[in-house]
């Protein structure tokens, strides 16, 4: 499908009727003049060697070249959009436990970082699989969907905390079934979860579950985080050892036992948590026995322009208008000399912009070539050099961004999308774009210029999910800063212990305890009193029916809130 990059330039089609009403006219009045001579024969001899003819083919040739030369100054190209990427791996679903009791630090500094330093490493060892990524606690989310984006991978579970998830606990069966649903369910192969914990499972389908998808095809292997002897949890919110009902401080252990099960019964690998580079390269081994299926992906704005060769057409059309003439007779040596200059000038004028046309479009495939190497290096600097010799290439501009951000420069990169958005007309590539903007702006902290920005590409393509979906992400991640700054402020302004204030409020206490109100009399009959107690009885039996009730239309979940 072919697409104009500057369909506003079109609106110069409307001259054409305006052009076509002028040789009508020209040829009115032609006829007029010959009508006023009036002789017939004189008028033959004057016009004898003017040709009508070759005045009407003359004025087609100008037509067409105008009408070529407004289409390729909108410069049509192929609608390919991008390129499509081949390579070879697997989808891998990162399960990640963000509990609180993976604030315990048995393992230092916590088992919630190491966990997450274990994750960034594995992720840079599996460079041609696509990463996935579920967080869980009393439930599970889908943190982020497959993708081959392994810098937006790291930038959502960098995002990780035990804040995400505001139901406290530990379902490992709910966070699989989440896993699962994030797999293409048509393959029965090259998929795997890889789920990190401490084991602390408060619910009992996590076994079920792992036989279940073992049977469609998905390995599970599994990440113990903790030691078995356990240790207490501090309470981010108190600062201090979290009690559990009883008053007891909780200890959290390591549930070896439950992980191995899930390991052998999901065809896959347990490891406790010791040494990253050594669990790492394990499971790297254990995955690439899966074997890799080939992955085809749309990666980097790659078009096809057709604007030199209509310009060049134009050209042609435009000499041959220039040597035909309206006179049916011509010198030859007057026609050489008009020829070497005409063709002279020509090349002077073509040449250098086929040169310009043809190097430009040489150094976005070098670019092109690097980045699918992932050498971001070498791409940015041949879209850079693209860009700088026509800066309303489009597509070295976006390719340029895409480079740039692999390279971990976000502000240079924003700069590029800014000078792409400004010379797209596509409703598509300025969705895509605006999207990649938005990417690149949350890496960097900025939400609310993030937000905006997927908000403009959702608006130019409604159906991008995964510019609703970081959306969606980007509003937590400021509402949990404002909380943040929220709390920040209220602690700001929370007055100062006064030591007198304090004593005086101790002596209040001691008054109000030595001052026991005296029991009164009771003025109830004991026939009464019976009776109120038969109908308390009554009431507390009626309260706990209710709730057996609500308990078994309830859907199960954690009692405990670590």
């Amino acid at each position: 499908m072919i697409h104009f990059q500057h369909i506003e330039y079109l609106l110069a089609l409307a001259i054409i009727p305006l052009m076509v009403f002028f040789y009508v006219l020209v040829i009115n009045n032609k006829k007029k003049m010959i009508a006023k001579i009036g002789d017939p024969i004189l008028v033959n001899q004057l016009i004898r060697d003017y040709s009508p003819s070759k005045f009407r083919i003359k004025f087609i040739l100008i037509l067409a070249s105008f009408t070529i030369g407004v289409i390729a100054l909108s410069n049509p190209r192929k609608a390919s959009g991008t390129t499509m990427v081949n390579h070879s791996g697997i989808d891998v679903m990162v399960v990640l436990d963000v509990s609180k009791s993976m604030l315990a630090d048995d393992i230092k500094p916590n088992r919630l970082e190491r966990a997450k330093q274990f994750i960034a490493k594995l992720i840079d060892k599996l460079p041609e699989d696509r990463i996935g990524i579920v967080v869980f606690a009393g439930r599970a989310y889908l943190q982020m969907p497959l993708t081959s984006d392994h810098s937006a991978a790291k930038m959502y579970l960098s995002s990780a905390s035990t804040d995400v998830v505001p139901t406290q606990g530990t379902v490992i069966g709910d966070a699989l079934k989440m896993s699962y649903a994030a797999f293409n369910t048509l393959e029965k192969k090259y998929k795997a979860v890889i789920l990190v914990t401490d084991g602390e499972d408060h619910d009992e389908n996590a076994i079920k579950i792992t036989k279940a998808m073992a049977e469609e095809g998905v390995m599970i292997n599994t990440i113990g985080i903790g030691s078995p002897d356990g240790t207490t949890i501090i309470d981010p919110v108190t600062n201090e050892t979290k009690m559990d009902a009883a008053g007891n401080p909780v200890i959290t252990k390591l549930n070896e036992e439950e992980l191995k099960s899930i390991a052998i019964n999901g065809n896959g690998l347990y490891q406790r948590f010791t040494n990253t580079d050594e669990v790492v390269n394990n499971l790297d081994k254990q995955l690439s026995g899966l074997g890799q299926r080939a992955i085809s992906e749309n990666s980097l704005v790659n078009y096809y322009n057709f604007f030199p060769w209509l310009l060049a057409l134009v050209l042609i059309l435009l000499l041959t208008e220039f040597f035909i003439t309206e006179i049916k007779k011509q010198t030859k040596s007057k026609k050489i000399v008009i020829k070497k200059e005409v063709i002279v000038l020509a090349a002077l004028v073509l040449i250098p912009f086929f040169i310009i046309a043809q190097n430009n479009n040489l150094l976005i495939k070098k670019g092109n070539d690097a980045y699918n190497k992932k050498e971001y290096e070498v791409a940015a600097e041949n879209y850079k050099v693209a860009a700088d010799n026509d800066p309303a290439n489009e597509s070295a501009q976006y390719n340029l961004g895409n480079a740039l951000y692999k390279k971990g420069n976000g502000e240079e990169a924003l700069v590029a999308y800014d000078a792409a958005l400004k010379n797209s007309k596509s409703k598509n590539n300025q969705s895509a774009t605006w999207y990649n903007k938005g990417v690149s702006l949350q890496n960097n902290k900025k939400l609310p210029e993030s937000i905006d920005a997927y908000k403009h590409a959702l608006r130019l393509n409604p159906a991008d999910e995964e510019a609703r979906f970081n959306l969606q992400k980007a509003l937590q991640q400021q509402q949990r800063q404002q909380q943040q700054k929220h709390k920040e402020d209220k602690d700001k302004k929370k007055p100062k212990d006064d030591p007198k204030q304090k004593d005086k409020q101790k002596q209040q206490e001691e008054k109000d305890k030595n001052e026991q109100p005296m029991p009164q009399p009771s003025k109830m009959t004991q026939k009464e009193a019976e009776e109120k107690l038969k109908a308390l009885l009554q009431q507390e039996k009626n309260l706990q029916n209710k709730l057996r009730r609500v308990d078994a239309a309830s859907p199960n979940k954690p009692e405990k809130d670590w």
